[in-house]
């Protein structure tokens, strides 16, 4: 898909396009932070009963966070490797692998629903924005009858024992071992979690203004481009384009996903293709830089740990 969005468009004013930016593209990365910063204050929140000693500190959060994020993005893990290395990242501090877990899923919960929320705003933005809204509104329509899906979840973790059935399911494949009282565990700590009524609002609400952040990239990522736009199309390109990824998840680094989708609705905004995918060029060259320092950081500590762990028998 990506390969033949490029061929269909004009190359070289796409790359003469990215040459007018220039180095002023890099303000994307240290800008990333704020996104990062906002995610790893929701967790720590859902962290604090379980973590009282603060072993995992701000600073500590932030960087899991930052690993999380490069896996997903930059790694063929289907946006799930990021969470089963921010378990284990949470472990090296101490913390039990049943709340390490619960924090997780449910903080993939909440991103759940605030992207369905992010998505909302964006098509109902785009209804009101495009001249020929009604074919929009079947796209409003069918985030409307999609509703169930988060609201079901949250309902199965809070109720369904969902990983207690899952045990009891793989039983008498695999004999009684500790898979079931871990699977129990993570229940109980799940249902604990989604509980905590103002602590999940907090949390959601931070990843809403973590998504909604992203919105200023394009915004001045156009502007660098000499296309300005205002706030409102900035975030109709940012929210329908990561509805996008999120449902083509299983595709490594939502590669041509992404491109498709700023090329698709950037039309509805006078976007040409050229721009589009230079827009997408950029937020991919700031995936690059902020995801590589994370991914090698995170590399070096784990073999830093292996070196300690064969040391240790003399």
């Amino acid at each position: 898909m990506l390969i033949t969005l490029v061929i269909r468009s004009d190359l070289a004013a796409m790359l003469q396009t990215l040459g007018w930016a220039g180095w002023r593209l890099l303000w994307l990365v240290p800008y990333r932070i704020l996104f990062f910063l906002l995610y790893a204050i929701g967790w720590l929140n859902l962290l604090r009963p379980y973590d009282p000693h603060r072993r995992a500190g701000l600073g500590y959060a932030l960087w899991v966070t930052t690993v999380r994020e490069a896996i997903d993005r930059l790694l063929p893990v289907a946006s799930v490797g990021g969470s089963v290395a921010g378990v284990r990242l949470l472990r090296w501090r101490g913390l039990p692998a049943a709340p390490a877990s619960a924090s997780v899923i449910v903080e993939i919960l909440l991103t759940l629903i605030a992207s369905y929320l992010f998505t909302v705003v964006g098509v109902l933005l785009l209804v009101d924005f495009s001249a020929t809204g009604q074919h929009y509104r079947y796209l409003l329509l069918a985030l409307l009858l999609s509703l169930p899906v988060p609201v079901a979840t949250a309902l199965l973790l809070r109720y369904g024992s969902v990983f207690g059935r899952l045990a009891g399911f793989l039983r008498p494949l695999v004999g009684e071992s500790a898979l079931s009282a871990g699977a129990a565990a993570l229940d109980r700590e799940l249902r604990a979690s989604l509980r905590r009524g103002w602590t999940l609002l907090g949390t959601g609400a931070l990843q809403f203004a973590a998504l909604l952040s992203g919105s200023f990239e394009i915004w001045f990522t156009l502007r660098l481009f000499g296309h300005p736009v205002d706030a409102s199309a900035a975030l109709i390109l940012e929210s329908l384009t990561q509805a996008m990824r999120h449902l083509a998840f299983v595709i490594p680094a939502g590669v041509g996903v992404q491109e498709a989708g700023l090329v698709l609705f950037g039309h509805a905004l006078g976007l040409s293709s050229e721009l589009a995918l230079a827009v997408s060029m950029a937020k991919r060259l700031r995936e690059v830089l902020c995801g590589l320092p994370a991914l090698l950081s995170w590399q070096w500590l784990e073999a830093r740990r292996l070196r300690m762990q064969v040391r240790e028998p003399l």
